[in-house]
């Protein structure tokens, strides 16, 4: 990536806030970008910004004509971008028109939500899916391999939608009385511990979606974490460890483990985004009161403002993420230097 870090095998130092600040700025013309993209695409749309009044059987063409005049839509759309990116720098992303209320006071309320269920899905997938690949290296070609191998496989061949469908009717129908739905109680809906809030209620409407959205990230950390400990093992460093008489564990934990992750730390950065935009189908079939809930509703409601925020959101997601993987490079890897 251009702009990245470098193999350096020099002992100079590194200049991680000279380098952190350089990427930052070559960041912004990047997001503005993205930011004229989506605003073209979306205002392009049939409708554009008009579209949830044209729905309504009683409007005029006298009515449509005093909307694009009152709206400022009947500027050009350059214009229109420059009024709406001045309106992002002072915090305002416009206003909702299926919420109404401000764009950012609407992601802003389901962000803990969506931030809660994320949280507890990636912790789960890097967790369990590092611990799987571990064992799996330790052990190639065993039954223990095997299995973990087949898991991972059917982790990521699984459709995202038709697995939440199948744990609603094993779980929540035939079986165990889980609950897979929650009800929006704004702004209580989230981490909050205001009043109204039940952990252990939570926590259980927390476990079917949870184990939905980290299937995907589990095999994958899973697959990355068992390929790349296997290849460390090989090298020359290890086994001059064990030549030295240090006990196995030792040799994986305290030499091996830190090199392999390099692959997963990067998988594990870059994936952060899509856990959100997977996360547009998992709220909306548990009917899970985040962000990804309210882009759908938005999207069917032709929102362009919300839709506008939350793919802004998101960009900037991919931006910062591809940034944490190349800073966390540095700690893992003493090779790499910022130059």
């Amino acid at each position: 990536m251009p702009g990245g870090p470098t193999i350096s095998w020099r002992g100079e130092g590194r200049d991680l806030f000279t380098y952190v600040v350089r990427r930052t700025l070559q960041a912004i013309p990047l997001l503005l970008l993205i930011s004229v993209i989506l605003f073209v695409i979306l205002n392009n749309a049939p409708g554009g910004p008009l579209a949830p009044y044209l729905h309504n059987p009683h409007i005029t063409p006298a009515d449509i004509e005093r909307l694009k005049h009152n709206l400022g839509l009947d500027k050009p759309i350059w214009y229109r971008y420059l009024v709406w990116l001045g309106m992002v720098l002072h915090g305002n992303f416009g206003y909702s028109t299926s919420n109404a209320e401000p764009v950012l006071t609407a992601i802003l309320q389901r962000m803990p939500a969506t931030l809660e269920l994320m949280g507890s899905a990636y912790l789960l997938s890097l967790v369990v899916g590092v611990t799987l690949g571990i064992l799996s290296a330790l052990r190639p070609y065993s039954l223990g391999d095997y299995a973990v191998t087949t898991f991972a496989f059917f982790g990521q061949s699984m459709p995202v939608f038709w697995f939440a469908l199948m744990l609603q009717l094993l779980f929540a129908v035939h079986g165990i009385p889980l609950p897979f739905g929650y009800e929006i109680r704004l702004p209580a809906a989230g981490l909050s511990n205001g009043e109204g809030f039940d952990l252990g209620d939570r926590l259980l409407h927390l476990i079917l979606p949870t184990i939905v959205l980290s299937l995907l990230q589990l095999a994958l950390f899973s697959r990355f974490m068992r390929s790349s400990l296997l290849e460390v093992m090989k090298t020359d460093y290890m086994r001059t460890a064990a030549a030295k008489g240090l006990d196995s564990r030792t040799i994986v934990l305290k030499h091996g483990l830190k090199n392999a992750l390099i692959p997963v730390v990067t998988v594990a950065a870059l994936t952060l985004p899509g856990v959100i935009g997977g996360a547009i189908v998992t709220e909306t079939i548990f009917a899970w009161p985040g962000m990804g809930r309210l882009f759908i509703d938005a999207l069917g409601q032709e929102d362009i403002a919300l839709l506008m925020g939350y793919l802004c959101l998101i960009a900037f997601l991919v931006v910062f993420s591809n940034l944490l993987a190349d800073v966390l490079y540095a700690w893992l890897d003493p090779r790499v230097k910022y130059d």
